[in-house]
């Protein structure tokens, strides 16, 4: 909690109401999951053949889908058109199953429609990866040279990982809203079955709201330690 030349830092208690939202949403997102994930859909879909419908009712035959080692690993790969499921969503037969499988559906059908929320997501993913790592080596060593200069440079960088967080948000929102939808319409789950499915990606959408609460409240931060040392 120490910077530059051993001055306390106060501004640390701005991230404390978000790494508290933090461990909620996680701590939301394991139970649901858990919880729904020993309750068996109605129709004995497995998470693959749910994804697979989705897929082809909306014509995406040449998006594969591949098994990915770890638990809530699932995520859809634009550049090399492939839809990854963990082990116990694309074996599962579980509400929980159905539903993460039907979200990244709707990401593979966001890009085939080219979503513009995706579409910017997918152009600025790089630059904020690269700024969310430079920023703190930038800030680090202004703090330690006290080149205030590169600590501002290291701000713009940051910001460019908090736009992200922020266009994340209605992308995630979307493929949910898109989910539900195709559970709905192609009878992959019963009518009662999807509240299950609904609160397991409420869940997941709330780690998204934290971890975007966090970048904002971390940009503001910095703006904070910047104007002191000014």
């Amino acid at each position: 909690m120490f910077y530059g030349y051993g001055y306390y830092d106060p501004t640390y208690i701005l991230l404390l109401p978000a790494m508290l939202f933090a461990l909620y949403a996680q701590t939301k997102i394991s139970t649901t999951f858990s919880r729904f994930l020993r309750v068996r859909n109605s129709n004995g879909f497995t998470g693959y053949e749910v994804a697979r419908r989705i897929l082809d009712a909306n014509g995406l035959y040449d998006v594969s889908i591949e098994m990915i080692r770890g638990n809530l690993t699932d995520h859809y790969d634009p550049r090399k058109r492939v839809l990854r499921l963990s082990y116990d969503v694309y074996n599962g037969n579980s509400i929980a199953s159905a539903g993460v499988a039907a979200h990244e559906c709707g990401h593979a059908i966001q890009h085939s429609e080219h979503y513009a929320p995706l579409m910017i997501r997918n152009i600025i993913a790089p630059i904020a990866s690269f700024g969310s790592q430079a920023a703190w080596f930038l800030i680090l060593i202004a703090l330690i040279l006290n080149i205030m200069e590169l600590f501002t440079l290291g701000i713009y960088f940051f910001s460019a990982a908090v736009l992200f967080q922020i266009i994340t948000l209605p992308v995630e929102y979307n493929a949910s809203k898109r989910a539900i939808m195709a559970l709905e319409d192609y009878g992959l789950v019963a009518r009662g079955e999807i509240y299950g499915a609904k609160k397991v990606l409420s869940a997941a959408a709330l780690t998204y709201v934290a971890a975007t609460v966090t970048a904002i409240l971390q940009l503001l931060r910095l703006l904070m330690i910047r104007g002191r040392r000014d």
